[in-house]
């Protein structure tokens, strides 16, 4: 992009960096306003300044201009310097000359109107004729550069366009005159308001500026301006607080005010400002009395323009930003124009002048005694700046008419002085003229616009002058340095220009008062998001997804689990592992023991089986860690009831021959060695029998764990995962037939009668059985009241304990005897269970 902008220094500036002036130079003419030539361009300026006032207009000529405006002047110039240097290439018009005829606008549409109407006559005369077809009519001139404002262009454009005669305007940029239906033969070589709009809109986005206020002059630049820009800053979710208009015709001073008060009273700290030059000296006077400060943005009216930079005191005003159109310095335009003032003051004869002359004839009589002295007022950078879109729409007019009249380099093939050429045959040409500036080439599109856009600029104070810094560009899209600026702020910082701070992420807007742009920030609650911040309510989560407190976006819930490598896991299974090395350890113990009263006891190769099935549910229980599946959820509960079963039928069985023993003495010496064979194997069988059936049922009613999980109703993001415990019936009767049968045993056994000097088995199957039923009558209401994760864990741990009761209390005493007292291991100290004698109560003395 930057490639492409350092164009436009144009191929009139080709003296650049030589030390002698060229050539031509010499053959520069005095006549500032009109040059005779084979084909004449007319040139609109506003080379004076209104000095009567318009109220008080009678006649149609009660209007002076009487004051020089050194601005509208230099453009005229730019003109002729530019014709001269045209003339001066052999090559481009090779035998033609271009003559011009400026006049002065003095910025009024009453005023305009006459030199439009001169330059429509018919060539070579005074008259304008009235005719059916105006094909074949040759007016004056065969294009018209100018205004500079747009507020002259409705008034004369229509009419220029009746004749298809190109008015290529080097400063009007409303975007009305893009329409080709009203304005057809309007072109311009600045950028149209609307792409400035489009600027200034980018530019407030890129800072984040969103409540502002826009302020511009009552005329049609700041009205069409005001109006786009507010159309669409609120298309971007800008909002304009404030609008107003300065007035123009009138005394502003109140009125200004009045704006203040506004600008104020909505607290914005950015305002706009779509201003003529004038009516923005009045603004900022104004401004500067009230010591206010802002960002001020700029339009290209007044951004460079020395009346408003150089007010006194302007530097309090704060930070100003602006838009200038797209330039590069014209390098010979200064020597030329002091060349040209050096031959005006060799050849001035002192005489009064005629203020009584027409300004059709001469639109500054005092400009007779420009000098050195007066080579300033062209290096003025707005100068600069304007005079090189003068110096572009005669280059596009030239090369139009290199096209128009079939020029090569050495000749044309139609002589304008023999040959008809017209404006509306030069319009066409235009709309497709293609010139190459150093590389780039410059064109209009459809609408008569040009194909470059704008320097963004900052003033920065240095004193009491001001220095136009160039900070970024804009063609279609804006690009800014933002290290370059600096602010003029108490802190230095970018300031705030916001009625709400955005919300945060997952907030919604809900709008107070009439400006999108006022809003509270509502969060989106638990179940809903927000993911386009435009949204003014947040969106429910689909179904089977769940999002959290300020969420964008909704997300399928994560599972997580007992993990092995979880601290719970790792204390669940060093707990496993002691059981099972109790186990290991009993076992060997009472392997080495075997055939021993005591292991014979203890209910002889039952107490394996019981050692077995007790390691066997202290093994299940690694189906409660890791992820859970659809198989190891069918395993879980079943295995988990289904071990304990047995070795709490093995208990059930030794219980059922101490009542036997006890109760019925005088027949269990008879049916004790049934009890301890087959009725100790139907008794395990038949527990485990209905253990199973119930485990079975469990089973076959519970859901797989796909189907459990498909079926939850999803109000979290991430939940513990375990297998469903399902139905809570069958479940319940799996774990309370466990504690049927150690009840029973315990039942059998605590009112037992203990052997006198002999091996108290009773009371061992009592206290395992107690602690067993004592554990999960408790677990009950803790399992109730858990969360998933801790029922898991609850449930493990239980069992891990009640496994562990029952080893402690029932196999822990025996492995005491045998290591510490072997001595007792005899038929004597277990009579009365090996042969089934009933224990005699001790006598009372």
């Amino acid at each position: 992009m930057a490639k492409e902008w350092t164009l436009l220094v144009l191929c009139g500036i080709l003296g650049t960096g030589f030390s002698e002036k060229p050539s031509w130079f010499g053959n520069i003419s005095t006549s500032l306003f009109k040059s005779p030539g084979d084909i004449l361009i007319g040139g609109l300026f506003p080379i004076n300044e209104l000095t009567s006032e318009l109220s008080k207009r009678v006649k149609p000529d009660d209007l002076e201009c009487n004051s020089i405006s050194t601005y509208g002047l230099s453009l005229a110039l730019a003109m002729k310097f530019c014709l001269d240097e045209i003339n001066s290439k052999p090559n481009l018009l090779p035998g033609i000359t271009l003559g011009f005829e400026s006049y002065d606008t003095c910025m009024q549409p009453a005023v305009v109107m006459r030199p439009v109407l001169q330059l429509l006559t018919r060539e070579s005369t005074e008259e304008l004729d009235v005719a059916c077809n105006y094909t074949d009519y040759k007016p004056r001139v065969i294009a018209i550069i100018g205004p500079n404002s747009s507020e002259l262009v409705p008034v004369i454009g229509k009419l220029i366009g009746f004749f298809l005669m190109p008015l290529i305007s080097y400063g009007a940029t409303s975007d009305m005159f893009s329409d080709k239906e009203t304005f057809p033969s309007f072109m311009r070589t600045v950028p149209s308001d609307r792409w400035q709009v489009v600027a200034m809109v980018q530019l407030l986005k890129v800072f984040g500026w969103n409540w502002v206020s826009v302020v511009g002059s009552d005329d049609e630049y700041g009205q069409k301006g005001q109006q786009q820009f507010s159309s669409m800053a609120n298309e971007e979710s800008i909002c304009v607080a404030y609008q107003g208009l300065i007035p123009v015709y009138s005394d502003s001073e109140q009125a200004v005010n009045e704006i203040l008060n506004h600008i104020v009273d909505a607290k914005v700290g950015v305002v706009v400002v779509f201003s003529t030059p004038k009516p923005a000296r009045e603004f900022f006077i104004q401004v500067i009395k009230r010591n206010m400060t802002a960002v001020w943005v700029a339009s290209t009216a007044w951004a460079l323009n020395d009346i408003v930079s150089t007010l006194p005191g302007i530097s309090s005003i704060g930070t100003v930003l602006g838009f200038a159109d797209i330039t590069r310095p014209l390098d010979l335009f200064t020597s030329y124009i002091r060349e040209l003032f050096t031959k005006m003051e060799e050849t001035q004869i002192p005489q009064e002048p005629d203020t009584e002359i027409s300004p059709l004839d001469n639109p500054c009589p005092r400009c007779s005694y420009l000098s050195q002295a007066n080579v300033s007022m062209v290096e003025m950078s707005v100068v600069q700046r304007s005079a090189f879109s003068v110096y572009t729409a005669v280059y596009c007019v030239a090369y139009a008419l290199h096209d128009l009249l079939g020029c090569n380099a050495t000749q044309c093939a139609l002589n304008p002085r023999t040959d008809n050429v017209y404006p509306w045959q030069l319009l066409r040409s235009l709309q497709n003229v293609s010139v190459d500036f150093e590389g780039v080439k410059f064109m209009f599109d459809k609408e008569g616009n040009p194909n470059f856009g704008y320097d963004v600029m900052q003033w920065n104070f240095n004193d009491s002058t001001v220095h136009f810094d160039i900070i970024g560009y804009h063609y279609q899209n804006l690009t800014i340095n933002k290290n370059n600026i600096k602010w003029h702020t108490i802190n230095g910082k970018v300031p705030m220009s916001t009625c709400s701070s955005d919300c945060g992420i997952g907030q919604v807007r809900r709008v107070k008062g009439f400006h999108s742009c006022c809003f509270d920030c509502i969060d989106c609650k638990e179940g809903t998001f927000l993911n386009n911040s435009d949204d003014i309510q947040c969106k429910s989560c689909p179904a089977g997804q769940w999002s959290t407190l300020r969420s964008t976006s909704c997300v399928y819930p994560i599972y997580t689990f007992l993990d092995w490598s979880n601290y719970e896991s790792v204390g669940l299974i060093l707990g496993g592992i002691l059981v099972l090395a109790s186990n290991v350890w009993i076992g060997a113990l009472f392997f080495m023991h075997r055939g021993t009263p005591l292991v014979k006891t203890a209910g002889g190769p039952l107490s394996g089986l019981m050692l077995l099935s007790l390691a066997g549910a202290c093994i299940s229980l690694v189906l409660f860690l890791g992820q859970p599946g659809d198989i190891v959820c069918r395993l879980q509960q079943p295995l988990s009831a289904f071990f304990p079963t047995v070795a709490l039928s093995v208990i059930l069985t030794i219980s059922l021959q101490i009542v036997c023993i006890t109760e019925f003495p005088e027949k269990s010496s008879d049916h004790l060695e049934n009890m301890r064979g087959r009725g100790s194997l139907f008794v395990i069988l038949g527990c485990c029998g209905v253990q199973a059936g119930l485990c079975g049922w469990y089973a076959q009613e519970a859901p797989s764990l796909t189907q459990y999980v498909a079926s939850l109703e999803v109000t979290y993001v991430k939940t513990f995962l375990r297998c469903p415990v399902e139905p809570m019936l069958n479940f319940g009767l799996m774990l309370g037939f466990n504690v049927v049968l150690a009840l029973v045993s315990f039942m059998a056994t605590f009112m037992a009668l203990k052997p006198p000097g002999q091996y108290n088995l009773a009371r061992d199957i009592t206290i395992s059985t107690l602690s067993y039923c004592v554990m999960w009558v408790m677990f009950i209401p803790i399992y109730t009241s858990l969360n998933d994760k801790d029922k898991s864990i609850a449930q493990v741990g239980v069992s891990l304990l009640s496994n562990i009761g029952l080893v402690v209390t029932y196999f822990l005493p025996k492995c005491h005897l045998l290591v510490k007292h072997p001595e007792l291991n005899t038929d004597d100290h277990f009579r009365t269970f090996l042969e089934g004698v009933p224990p005699t109560p001790p006598e009372e003395s």
